[in-house]
């Protein structure tokens, strides 16, 4: 997902400062540190965040005073790490106004979905338009607009897209496309179905169908940079 959140990962253990810093790297967030809770809170009057991530145990400033202090301030998601598993921690966490709670050893794809879902709660219109330069989707109201106009496009033309565009540069055979957008309970027949939804996607986006790339030999990708 390509974004421009920045995450402020408050953390007393460098390598585990670096290990979350590299895990959201990877998904494209922009990352600030701060060791303890008093570098946090001047981290915070100097740079714009939208997620917190925060250790409970640490020096100087833990956690709980961390979190109560910068709730009375800010409003943005914080999440809570600690390797108590004491269920009285995590309630406590929460009642100073904590969103969310992560035990330390925690699999990266779950602090990724939790942090994901955060961020899609409380910055829900950035993440209800997909856009590419003249292309945009809204898809809480599945509208696509080339240019600022309107084009109406069919059920499964709509999705191609979308989905296309939310898997930007990356390249789908007509297999994987068929599967996705028409179902792997489908009959699967010929994959011409897929070749002529995008041939139409392309006539109807005009000039901005040239994104949509041929593959040969293998299927097709959305390319918003021109090469």
């Amino acid at each position: 997902m390509k974004n421009s959140f920045q995450i402020l990962v408050v953390d007393d253990e460098a390598d585990m400062r670096e290990m979350l810093g590299m895990y959201l790297h990877n998904e494209n967030y922009q990352v600030l540190h701060a060791e303890n809770g008093e570098e946090a809170m001047d981290m915070l009057y100097d740079h714009e965040v939208d997620l917190i991530i925060l250790d409970v145990m640490m020096p100087e400033m833990d956690g709980f005073t961390a979190c109560k202090k910068i709730r009375e301030r800010y409003m943005m998601p914080i999440l809570m790490l600690t390797a108590k598993s004491d269920e009285l921690d995590k309630v406590r966490g929460l009642k100073l106004g904590a969103d969310d709670y992560v035990m330390k050893p925690f699999s990266p794809k779950e602090l990724l979905a939790r942090v994901e879902a955060l961020l899609r709660r409380s910055n829900q219109a950035f993440f209800d338009v997909v856009s590419h330069r003249e292309i945009t989707v809204q898809k809480s109201a599945r509208q696509v607009h080339v240019g600022g106009e309107r084009v109406n496009l069919a059920r499964r033309e709509y999705d191609l897209l979308l989905f296309l565009m939310e898997h930007e540069g990356k390249v789908f055979s007509r297999e994987q496309l068929h599967d996705v957008i028409w179902g792997l309970d489908t009959e699967k027949g010929s994959f011409r179905t897929v070749d002529t939804h995008v041939k139409t996607l392309r006539f109807k986006l005009k000039d901005a169908g040239a994104k949509i790339k041929t593959v040969w030999g293998i299927g097709y990708k959305f390319e918003a940079e021109e090469t």
